[in-house]
Order: structure tokens, then sequence, then C-alpha cells
């Protein structure tokens, strides 16, 4: 791995763990803690652009509060919030 995705690994996990709301701390920045050494440049690319969602909408996707809109359904998305459905358990 060079430095470059070493440092993207790191600022991609800071900002999923420090997203402004608690919930979506827990949520996006638990399942990031638990795959970034595995995510592709590709991956960490699809997941920057989940985190440019909005907390108050990732919040409801993630949590099944609401089904995904079309719009912004991808596999980054569908990924996550799979995991986070078998990490509530």
């Amino acid at each position: 791995m060079s430095d470059t995705d070493e440092t993207r690994r790191r600022r991609v996990l800071f900002r999923a763990q420090h997203r402004g709301t608690k919930e979506t701390d827990l949520m996006v920045g638990g399942f990031v803690a638990r795959h970034i050494a595995s995510f592709t440049p590709e991956e960490l690319t699809q997941l920057e652009d989940v985190m440019e969602l909005l907390d108050v909408d990732l919040a409801d996707w993630l949590s099944g509060r609401r089904p995904i809109p079309a719009e912004f359904e991808s596999a980054m998305l569908r990924r996550m919030v799979h995991d986070i459905a078998g990490a509530a358990r």
C-alpha cells in the first residue's frame, strides 16, 4: 500500500467517525472501521461519495427507517445497510 493509500484511508476513517451526529458517527464510523483495511481504491471512492450525503438521510437509510431512493442507490450504500443490519443483531 502506498503512502497515498494509507493517508486516504486515515482521512476516510476520521471523516466516517466524525460525521456530525452520534448516530451516523456510530453507524458509518463502525462500518468503515471494520472494513477500512480491505477497501480497494475504487471502493474508497464509492465510500467518499456516500459520505457526501446528508447525515439525516444516511441515518434513515442505514437504519431501515426509509428506503434508499433510486437516485442514491449504490453498491457501497447497499453493502453498508447489509453490514450495519448484521452488526445490530
